[in-house]
């Protein structure tokens, strides 16, 4: 019987995805995040995602928005953001993983917002 690993949060199972938000979760703490361009990055996500797994996301961004206890919790366009990007297809998480990743990895805004375009 093969033991399958747990993972503590949803992002953990993809270590592209993981260093992503990891990387999110540090410019959203140090502040870096005030242009907003990274958020916005993730909320183009919305395109690919079904309009009732959106709305599934207004719900869960109105019951936790500045209540919750994860790190994205208190700014409201980040939950949204994150919450887009934990429903979307595996394949959608980590393309948009990788995206930002490069433009977290180069701290450029200009990177990001061209990333945002091509989505």
């Amino acid at each position: 019987m093969s033991e399958q690993k747990q993972y503590r949060r949803w992002y953990d199972k993809d270590p592209i995805l993981r260093e992503a938000l990891e990387l999110l979760k540090l410019k959203s703490e140090t502040g870096e995040n005030e242009d907003g361009n990274t958020s916005e990055f993730i909320i183009k996500l919305q395109q690919e995602v079904a309009k009732d797994v959106i709305d599934s996301v207004y719900n869960m961004v109105t019951k936790y928005a500045g209540k919750g206890n994860r790190w994205y919790d208190n700014d409201p366009v980040m939950l949204k953001a994150v919450e887009l990007l934990r429903v979307a297809p595996p394949e959608t998480q980590r393309t948009a993983a990788l995206k930002l990743l490069t433009a977290l990895e180069m701290n450029s805004s200009d990177e990001l917002a061209d990333n945002t375009d091509n989505q």
